[in-house]
């Protein structure tokens, strides 16, 4: 029986000591304190709790072990300006080598599973069966899930994060061929295989719309390519009105054609379970107007609905139908047969949210993934009002824990109830060198997330969503993509300074207590 006050005296309490910490390290806001009571208790007991992390965020070893370049790797070389820092990730936190440490920095939380991906380039460093398989590779990947076992921590592993491989790219451009989708399902099967008989839960591919939108519309992520201006110039050309659509689509027929895979040859005998993991921004109404409700819609439709429904339907949404006419590819019947109902979950990946505003359409504006959705995002309502606290150290991340249970509840109504884990969510803080190693330790603000975010699930559930789990994003400071290192997002201090040393932080003592009943 858990006698431990509630958290929010708790807090309230490690302000009061801490009051450095609560200021300058992210909000501690909460405007319910019944969020800050939930227990562990309050879960299934099959309910999943783990930490999340990515290859090329930590691994390091990039030009190792032979290891191929992904278009990260020749991304930081290329626009070195566009990272934060100027930095890499070539040495990362050098986890391909600590692989060992870091197991039993996953077991220490106290957390049962830990969701992790593996590198392309490091199965194949060509991106393709023909230009030959990496034995060091395999053998690594073998020697972690072999670890993690030992120790009693349960595998999700993602197959693609970000990282496809450079070759590819540079051989037939990448996800803009439907190559793109045979060699996936080649590099696909061979996790399958070496892995599979350990692996029980699989992702395909991490956040689709980031390498479409980011990638092929914006040209800030790989491989830059736009034709519009943004906020870096694209020096590789593109085509916004059409590419962000043709990389999407060639994605959906990649997961699919992995599914399938999966399903026909390993799953019966290997007994896993397969899915993909996705942007999970919620949109609240610019305002009351009918137009604005409809824009927020809309923006849903071309941000996650983009991806869930033709997995659950078979189609794109209507909305992207009718306003992306002649630019927006289709699938063939047998294409359709093969991406629906291809996932067994669906992952969402939930930091933010936003508010909708519709904008109409204007001959000014040029065509573009961004400008077809005749909407805008907005992180203030017609009356100012803010959709939440800005996160240190980040530009995008505003807290608004209650859009989780908003957009648990849509995605029951919208897309015929799929069983969802949340595959990451989390809290930054500004990287400050100048603080002592006491004051940098201390987050409050990281604990108030996770307890927030339980309580909407826990309430999501209530209301008959079926989610499984929970990840939470991240096991480690890390390499966090256009930031670079100066951002932390871990329950675990990474010291720069100091071999990389990692070092629990307030809400890494916690967390295991609290997964005991103790906190």
């Amino acid at each position: 029986m858990d006698f431990s006050p509630p958290w929010s005296r708790i807090l309230q309490g490690m302000c009061a000591v801490v009051l450095f910490a609560c200021l300058t390290q992210g909000p501690v806001n909460a405007s319910n304190p019944q969020e800050l009571e939930v227990k562990w208790s309050d879960f299934p007991g099959d309910f999943v709790f783990g930490v999340s992390t990515a290859a090329t965020q930590i691994e390091g070893s990039a030009k190792e072990a032979g290891r191929g370049p992904s278009v990260w790797d020749y991304y930081v070389e290329k626009f070195p300006e566009r990272i934060a820092d100027h930095s890499n990730m070539f040495t990362a936190l050098d986890s391909y080598k600590r692989y060992k440490e870091d197991v039993k920095a996953v077991k220490n939380l106290g957390v049962g599973s830990y969701r992790f991906s593996i590198s392309w380039t490091r199965i194949l460093p060509k991106g393709t069966l023909s230009g030959g398989v990496n034995q060091q590779g395999i053998d690594h990947y073998n020697n972690l899930i072999d670890e993690l076992i030992k120790n009693g921590i349960t595998p999700y592993v993602t197959i693609l994060h970000f990282d496809a491989p450079q070759a590819l790219t540079d051989k037939y451009g990448g996800l803009l061929n439907r190559s793109f989708v045979n060699d996936f399902k080649d590099y696909s099967e061979l996790c399958f295989k070496f892995f599979g008989d350990r692996v029980k839960n699989w992702i395909t591919i991490n956040e689709p719309l980031i390498t479409a939108k980011f990638g092929y519309d914006l040209g800030v992520d790989p491989p830059a390519r736009c034709s519009v201006q943004t906020a870096y110039p694209c020096s590789v050309g593109g085509n916004s009105a059409t590419e962000p659509y043709i990389v999407a689509h060639n994605i959906l027929l990649a997961h699919a054609g992995a599914v399938k895979l999966y399903r026909e040859k390993f799953q019966r005998k290997q007994g896993g379970q397969i899915g993909i993991s996705l942007v999970g921004q919620y949109v609240e109404p610019y305002s009351d107007s009918a137009e604005d409700k409809a824009a927020a819609k809309r923006i849903l439709d071309f941000e996650l609905g983009w991806f869930v429904e033709p997995l659950v339907y078979g189609a794109y949404p209507r909305s992207m139908r009718q306003l992306v006419k002649g630019r927006l590819p289709t699938f063939t019947e047998k294409e359709t047969m093969m991406v629906k109902r291809s996932f067994d979950f669906i992952g969402i990946n939930y930091y933010t949210s936003r508010y909708g505003r519709n904008e109409p359409a204007s001959s000014g504006k040029p065509i573009s993934y961004s400008n077809d959705q005749l909407a805008s995002l907005w992180t203030k309502n017609v009356d100012g009002i803010q959709i939440g606290p800005l996160a240190s150290g980040s530009k995008f991340l505003y807290s608004y824990p209650q859009g989780l249970q908003k957009l648990l509840e849509f995605i029951k109504k919208e897309y015929r109830d799929p069983k969802i884990y949340i595959t990451e969510n989390g809290i930054t803080e500004k990287r400050d060198d100048k603080l002592g190693l006491d004051e940098a330790l201390k987050d409050p603000h990281r604990i108030q997330c996770i307890l927030q975010h339980l309580y909407q699930i826990k309430m999501a559930i209530k209301s008959g969503v079926n989610v499984r789990g929970y990840f939470h994003w991240a096991l480690f400071d890390d390499f966090e993509w256009g930031n670079g290192y100066t951002t932390r997002f871990g329950v675990y201090y990474i010291d720069y300074k100091d071999n990389l040393k990692r070092i629990p932080k307030v809400s890494a003592k916690w967390l295991p207590k609290f997964l005991k009943g103790q906190a």
